[in-house]
C-alpha cells in the first residue's frame, strides 16, 4: 500500500464501529496493550479523537472500558 494516501475524516467517521469492534475483539482475546498500540483500528481511533476530541473519545478510554467489561463479566475465581 506504499503511496496510497491516509483515510478522509469522513472515511474514519464511517469505520468507526468497526475500529471500535477490532479494538473490542483485540481486548477479547487478550493481547497486551502495547500489541494493540500497533494496529490499524488503534491508529484510526485515535485520528478521530485527535480531529474531533469532542465526539470520539480516546482510544485508550476505550481500551479502559473494554477491558473493564470483560472483567466485569468473568466470573471471580
Amino acid at each position: 500500500m506504499a503511496g496510497s494516501r491516509p483515510p478522509s475524516i469522513g472515511e474514519l467517521e464511517a469505520g468507526f464501529s468497526a475500529y471500535c469492534q477490532a479494538l473490542r475483539r483485540l481486548v477479547a482475546d487478550g493481547r497486551s496493550l502495547e500489541r494493540i498500540e500497533l494496529t490499524l483500528c488503534w491508529h484510526h481511533l485515535s485520528a478521530l479523537h485527535s480531529s474531533l476530541p469532542r465526539r470520539y473519545r480516546s482510544p485508550q478510554d476505550l481500551y479502559d472500558r473494554y477491558l473493564r467489561a470483560l472483567k466485569a463479566d468473568k466470573p471471580a475465581d
